[in-house]
């Protein structure tokens, strides 16, 4: 699947999974995993991988013994991944993000560290994305972050209502710009 190309294919075919026509930016990776503390982060849980970039770079930043759970729906994405991202510490899974808890504990854990979201609210159907959402509020650590990026300010009140605590900050160099929502329990 070639990047940009491959983006747009999946975005209308598949409109009700993904949510972007390109892959996202270097920079809104950057922004994305800004406030994670990589050094304590042990497990990390990530919505909607897409193609990897910001698998890549969380990856790139973790510690030898975290272990990283990527939920991906969309097939061509994961086998994407699966080609291109060769690391044990990623664990990539083609189902929804709702059964996070069902792999944490399949691997022994209780809670993760930090959610780092792509997935692409707007359309997401509202029971999936309750449930969703009631999933990691179950399972992110007290201590923990929900990072989310949206192309609106249409999720700030779902996520204030999930959420004790949303800063949001505007990431302009992404096509579309993007908000980032950092997002404590």
């Amino acid at each position: 699947m070639a990047k940009q190309s491959g983006f747009l294919k999946e975005f209308f075919k598949e409109k009700k999974t993904v949510g972007a026509l390109a892959p996202s930016s270097k920079f809104l990776m950057r922004r994305m995993l800004k406030d994670i503390d990589f050094d304590k982060a042990k497990v990390i849980v990530e919505l909607g991988p897409g193609n990897g970039v910001f698998t890549k770079g969380i990856l790139d930043r973790m510690a030898k013994d975290a272990i990283l759970f990527s939920f991906e729906l969309n097939e061509n994405f994961c086998n994407y991944i699966r080609e291109t991202i060769k690391d044990d510490r990623l664990v990539l899974l083609n189902q929804s993000a709702e059964h996070i808890g069902d792999a944490l504990k399949e691997y022994n854990f209780h809670k993760t560290d930090y959610i780092i979201s792509s997935l692409p609210l707007a359309v997401i159907p509202k029971k999936v994305k309750e449930n969703v959402l009631s999933a990691c509020t179950k399972y992110l650590d007290p201590d923990g972050l929900y990072v989310q990026f949206q192309y609106s300010l249409n999720a700030k009140k779902l996520l204030k209502e999930t959420f004790n605590q949303v800063d949001i900050k505007f990431a302009p160099v992404n096509i579309p710009p993007a908000f980032v929502y950092t997002c404590k329990p």
